[in-house]
């Protein structure tokens, strides 16, 4: 068999290879994501698992791990070049305190008092435990990220004050590789920078990478742009995005932060919509791999061995980073509530543990079992994760903390003649249209970052529960004239409205509804009138649309008045006798139409 033959032999080896790992890892991730979101714990625990399952400490099914994390690590590399999509550089600089004062303070004061832990539980050199304290101060970038920018809460003042600490995280990879180059027992290697050239080689590829952005994405894009084919961009994104991760990679810096400052280059372009939604769906899988090679990595002989120290371990590293955190959060002068929600939030250990972890083992500060047990621990913390997010969201409903959080409740409110409950993108609008007029009104949310979100705006938001008589009371609905719930969702129902309507008989009760199952729930009631929250655009939409048909005004008006005296025929119908399909045959078929298009 020549040598030709041979290679063709291992090339088709490894291709039947590559798929069954894939086959192997993508079905283990399908099932446990389905299983765990189905029970409300998130995809993110689900991807650990499966990978600990297949990987070679669990059924062995797929080997190859290191690759697949190198393959993997592009999700987060696609992460950060949509992150920087989102923010354009004036946002950055409005957060340069935060990125630097609360993002150094946090790395600094976590890395210290992890590395005194880990010096008094172990008894390592001062060395070994500041090789590895030090990057158990980095929190996980690929799980907070995705859940602030899925909540929306990435836009709000507690969403970017988590988002400016991840990013000076990934700032700091470059003087931590360097304190552990510095403490190295090894040989320096020949092939990497020193410390100082790091941080030159830092500077530079930043200036040069702005400059790039201005002087050739840019303008790429708008020669793409004229072309209009959508794959062209889809290939000119992802070429944006590895062109900026490897001029990164050749100066050994990190290739995340290339990607987010390719990002923020573009985030003022018409194109950036485009280039999201091509980008984010090679972002999800990516990422979802990341995951499950982690989970791969998972040393499950060293948790068995040493049980009690790794769930210890990581129950300690949340603990201090939580508190650090919440400590310094009060110092910037969050909130409460907000503070224990951004300490939780970034409390788990990070990916780039694993990277420092390998490079404190080449530096020979500490054995390959160090490595693999506090490796074990970082995902420990990382599963710990959503049972942590779920907590920040019961603690967020509870309210905990009351009035201690600074958030003023409505009983501190001017008197006013309308009383606005849920003050989101409805209520907002409804607002807009009372103060154009000049009428006096009060602002009612439940929801805290939608209150520190609004007060960016200048609007004064009370924090409370708007469907309570008591806090209503307070407000002021005694003497208002109108109370307007604009809450989202189906929670609003008969039972809370009755009793608002006899307390406050004077005012006239305004309501937003999510469906026609809502609206028929409230039929009986008192109500100066209620408002299906998409049934006017939808009716819009249509009138726009018949336009674009040869349909003249004339034939517009009456088709929509048509509909509108159906659609009412119906909701009475379905009101006296609560079953939706009533009078089903009232709806509009193919074949039963007014006019011929």
């Amino acid at each position: 068999m020549g040598p030709a033959t041979v290679e063709a032999a291992q090339a088709a080896e490894a291709t039947a290879l590559v798929l069954r790992d894939g086959v192997i890892m993508l079905g283990a991730a399908m099932l446990f994501v389905t299983l765990f979101r189905r029970f409300g714990l998130g995809a993110v625990l689900g991807y650990l698992v499966a990978g600990a399952l297949v990987g070679p400490d669990g059924l062995g099914l797929v080997g190859a791990t290191e690759a697949m994390l190198h393959i993997a690590d592009f999700g987060i590399v696609l992460l950060l070049f949509l992150v920087g999509l989102e923010l354009h550089p004036s946002r950055l600089w409005r957060l340069k305190h935060d990125i630097f004062g609360l993002g150094l303070l946090q790395v600094a004061v976590s890395g210290v008092a992890l590395t005194a832990l880990i010096y008094a539980a172990t008894g390592f050199t001062l060395a070994a435990s500041l090789a590895i304290g030090l990057p158990l101060a980095l929190s996980s970038t690929a799980q907070v990220l995705p859940s602030l920018r899925a909540s929306g809460e990435i836009n709000t003042p507690g969403g970017e004050r988590a988002f400016s600490v991840l990013l000076f995280q990934d700032l700091s990879i470059v003087p931590l590789i360097t304190i552990v180059a510095a403490l190295s027992r090894a040989p320096p290697d020949p092939a990497t920078p020193p410390g100082l050239q790091l941080a030159a080689y830092t500077l530079a590829a930043i200036v040069g990478l702005v400059l790039a952005g201005r002087f050739l994405i840019n303008p790429l894009f708008r020669i793409v742009g004229r072309v209009s084919e959508r794959e062209l961009f889809v290939v000119a994104g992802l070429f944006t995005v590895l062109a900026s991760a490897a001029v990164m990679e050749a100066l050994h810096l990190s290739t995340a932060l290339g990607a987010f400052i390719a990002g923020m280059m573009l985030a003022d372009s018409p194109y950036r919509h485009e280039l999201e939604a091509d980008i984010d769906p090679f972002r999800s899988i990516l990422l979802g791999l990341f995951f499950v090679a982690i989970g791969m990595m998972l040393d499950i002989g060293a948790i068995l061995d040493r049980p009690y120290f790794v769930v210890g371990m990581a129950a300690a590293l949340i603990a201090v980073k939580a508190a650090v955190l919440f400590g310094l959060a009060r110092l910037f002068r969050m909130e409460t509530r907000r503070a224990v929600k951004l300490g939780l939030l970034l409390s788990q250990g990070g990916e780039f543990g694993f990277v420092l972890f390998a490079a404190a083992q080449s530096a020979l500060l500490i054995d390959p079992e160090a490595a693999s047990l506090f490796g074990a621990i970082v995902t420990v913390s990382m599963a710990s994760t959503p049972f942590l997010m779920k907590f920040n969201s019961w603690f967020d409903r509870r309210g905990v903390g009351g009035e201690a959080d600074g958030l003023d409740g409505p009983e501190l409110s001017d008197e006013s003649r309308a009383i606005i409950v849920g003050y989101g993108r409805f209520g907002q609008t409804v607002a807009q249209l009372l103060m154009a007029k000049g009428v006096s009104v009060t602002l009612i949310d439940s929801k805290p970052s939608q209150i520190e979100l609004s007060r960016t705006f200048g609007m004064n938001v009370y924090y409370g529960d708007g469907t309570r008589l008591d806090l209503l009371r307070s407000a002021g609905a005694a003497e208002a004239r109108a109370l307007l719930f604009c809450i989202d969702g189906d929670r609003l129902n008969a039972a809370k409205l009755a009793p608002i309507a006899k307390a406050f008989p004077q005012a006239a009760l305004f309501v937003r509804v999510f469906d026609r199952k809502q609206l028929i729930g409230l039929d009986g009631l008192d109500l100066a009138g209620a408002y299906r929250e998409v049934f006017e655009s939808a009716v819009t939409m249509g009138r726009e649309a018949l336009a674009m048909f040869d349909s003249t005004e004339a034939s517009i008006a009456r088709i929509e008045h048509a509909y509108r005296d159906r659609d009412r025929e119906r909701l009475e119908g379905q009101s006296k006798s609560g079953d939706l399909h009533t009078l089903k045959e009232r709806m509009f078929r193919p074949g039963s139409a007014l006019e011929d298009g």
